[in-house]
């Protein structure tokens, strides 16, 4: 009897402690420092259900991966303020595929919006390009990686993602989770001219990730779009929310909706 009061109240403090964690990252949705803009979002990307499948809670120390303009930081920054902590991994001068001054903008805004608020406060920015031996983070410190909506294919093919991937390894602990979101070519298409667009084979990453050391987990579909034919006169870019393009294409790829993308998750061996 003993034993099953003991079940019982353990699976109780499991259901409960996954329930706080889930109600933690709905809190931060709702935290006052997010903007309104990015919250129109939320339906289309999924930000609870994302960070959930990737195993991030109030306690992680997670790495944000090329974090632009602040989209995920404004749910990440409340998420881990008390217990977790975050590193945001943004532009590196060391890189020179993508101009000086788009990087330096890119930081200087984004830096911007971590003055603008207290509970940016812990936020610790580090640099990240997909080249070899970037630290992200200090090694073997990280609960989670996160790369979310990014592209490094377009820079050197697959020396970009090896590199990228090893640089993610290097920085997560034994155990520690590799969340990838990234626009997915579908598969019909493999045999065209699909290197520039933004799109990348889901196998390329699975056979890259495996060569780095990785064990893959599971994959979700919640954020497929079938709409979305990857076919498009300016890649992922001609998608919104930056819907390149003149005003006829801009409306159909708003009636489409966000990019076609992939959600793996990832692993280090724990030994």
């Amino acid at each position: 009897m003993l034993t099953k009061l003991l079940t019982v109240s353990m699976l109780l403090l499991a259901s409960q402690a996954s329930f706080t964690a889930s109600a933690t990252i709905s809190q931060a949705l709702q935290h006052e420092a997010r903007t309104d803009a990015n919250k129109l979002r939320d339906s289309a990307r999924k930000p609870e259900q994302t960070l959930t499948f990737f195993e991030v809670t109030p306690q992680s120390t997670v790495v944000e991966i090329w974090p632009g303009a602040g989209w995920y930081t404004e749910v990440l920054a409340p998420l881990l303020a008390e217990q977790g902590k975050l590193y945001a991994a943004h532009f590196s001068d060391k890189f020179s595929l993508l101009p000086a001054d788009y990087m330096q903008k890119g930081r200087a805004d984004y830096n911007t919006k971590l003055a603008s608020h207290p509970v940016y406060k812990n936020v610790t920015v580090t640099e990240f390009a997909p080249l070899a031996g970037i630290d992200i983070a200090p090694v073997a410190s990280a609960d989670v990686v996160l790369s979310i909506r990014n592209q490094f294919y377009i820079f050197d093919g697959e020396t970009s993602l090896k590199h990228a991937l090893a640089n993610f390894y290097r920085a997560l602990k034994p155990g520690g989770v590799l969340g990838v979101v990234a626009p997915r070519l579908p598969d019909h298409l493999l045999a065209t001219d699909w290197k520039q667009s933004g799109y990348v084979p889901e196998q390329l990453w699975l056979d890259l990730a495996a060569e780095a050391g990785f064990s893959f987990e599971a994959r979700n579909d919640m954020l497929l779009n079938p709409k979305d034919s990857a076919q498009h006169p300016d890649g992922v870019w001609s998608m919104p929310p930056t819907l390149a393009g003149n005003e006829a294409e801009k409306a159909k790829h708003l009636a489409i909706g966000e990019v076609n993308q992939m959600v793996l998750k990832f692993r280090k061996p724990r030994s």
